[in-house]
């Protein structure tokens, strides 16, 4: 049990070694020396949970999504109505995107997939999956007007948002990647909200910045 217990956290040490790494250097520029250097290993023990660079890339991939579905589970478990928690979906994700260097390396590394393999789908088709499931909720709970195609607004949520945080993170190193965020839900509640919703779009949209329940959730 020590061993494995070792084992598990010499893997982490890697996995957010890697991270610090390919969050500044990227795939193509980052070496397993760095790597090991970071997380305070030896190369042998680098390779024995690895065994290149790619799988390396791949895990830490892995491990941002773990982290973000984890947060996503925590707030569907909540039951507040549909249209509040994809708010607070997406504030959950810029949080992370902010203080945790193991989601932005992902996020990097999904885009810098094709350097090292085929391009990286799951984590997007999950998110996109779960979008679309809460719009269709809030569409029952007349949040949303019936009129909104539940899959294509998903696909379009999904990559603003994704659009939102790269812009941020080159601008301002994602110094207002909340603000943004919030920007985007004040833009896209107008033209979504059902008419017989009569909460204010801008407090919805605040939510980004607040997280404070109101009491139309319940």
């Amino acid at each position: 049990m020590v061993l494995q217990d070792r084992a598990k956290a010499t893997r982490e040490a890697i996995i957010f070694g890697a991270a610090a790494v390919f969050e500044e250097h990227g795939y193509g520029s980052a070496s397993l020396t760095q790597v090991s250097d970071a997380a305070k290993v030896t190369k042998g023990a680098l390779y024995f949970h690895f065994h290149s660079k790619e799988d390396l890339a791949r895990s830490v991939i892995e491990e941002q999504h773990r982290i973000v579905v984890a947060g996503s589970e925590i707030l569907l478990a909540e039951n507040r109505p549909a249209l509040p928690t994809m708010i607070l979906m997406c504030r959950a994700f810029g949080l992370k995107l902010v203080h945790e260097p193991v989601v932005r390396a992902g996020i990097r590394l999904t885009l810098e997939a094709t350097a090292f393999g085929r391009p990286v789908q799951g984590p997007y088709e999950d998110w996109i999956t779960v979008m679309e499931q809460l719009t269709d909720r809030a569409k029952r709970e007349k949040q949303v007007r019936s009129s909104v195609d539940s899959a294509a607004f998903a696909r379009y949520l999904v990559a603003s948002f994704t659009g939102v945080q790269m812009v941020s993170g080159v601008l301002t190193g994602r110094a207002d990647v909340m603000q943004r965020i919030e920007e985007m839900w004040a833009i896209l509640l107008p033209g979504i909200m059902h008419e017989d919703f009569h909460e204010d779009p801008q407090a919805l949209s605040g939510l980004v910045s607040t997280g404070c329940p109101g009491p139309w959730q319940g």
